[in-house]
């Protein structure tokens, strides 16, 4: 079973997920050959970072990250995966999915529980407790309130697979 992900990757041209001669998935078409000459250095110009997340309902965290966060849906694809920008960066959401030749041995899937997490995304925030009451409105659930730490306040909520969302605030 290959995934959303590599059903991407394996298209022929990357102009349909191409948005102001940047994209939201792997390289920039712009040279003879097809992509960017890198002339020894990374990154350079026009590389950017896309936050891969595997998703069990590609529906209901589209609309987390969209109604909840505030992401804008940039692109949807035949309902195995949905791309977003939020603040300047991409967050992809796929389906799960099986090895590929690209990747024979990794297996894409949601996570299995939330007790233990391998990452989280950090959204850094002028006001912690602001941010926490417009979330918490719009159906964020959060583990705690926010905690002041003396140098920084943050709180952490989940999205609907149970990928960890924190919310920080630098305290001068």
């Amino acid at each position: 079973m290959v995934g959303a992900y590599d059903d991407l990757l394996e298209m022929e041209s990357y102009s349909e997920i191409e948005k102001d001669d940047s994209i939201c998935i792997a390289a920039r078409k712009n040279n003879e050959s097809g992509y960017s000459d890198m002339s020894g250095e990374f990154p350079t110009e026009g590389v950017e970072l896309t936050h891969l997340l595997v998703v069990s309902d590609i529906e209901a965290s589209r609309s987390f990250y969209h109604e909840i966060l505030g992401a804008s849906v940039y692109r949807e694809y035949g309902g195995t995966s949905c791309v977003l920008n939020f603040q300047g960066s991409w967050i992809l959401l796929v389906t799960g999915g099986g090895p590929s030749k690209d990747k024979p041995d990794v297996t894409f899937a949601p996570p299995s529980g939330t007790t233990e997490v391998d990452h989280e995304i950090t959204i850094r925030v002028p006001d912690c407790e602001a941010a926490y009451s417009i979330l918490k409105s719009r159906g964020a659930v959060f583990l705690t309130p926010p905690v002041d730490w003396g140098y920084e306040k943050r709180c952490f909520f989940r999205d609907p697979d149970g990928h960890l969302l924190e919310i920080s605030e630098i305290v001068a």
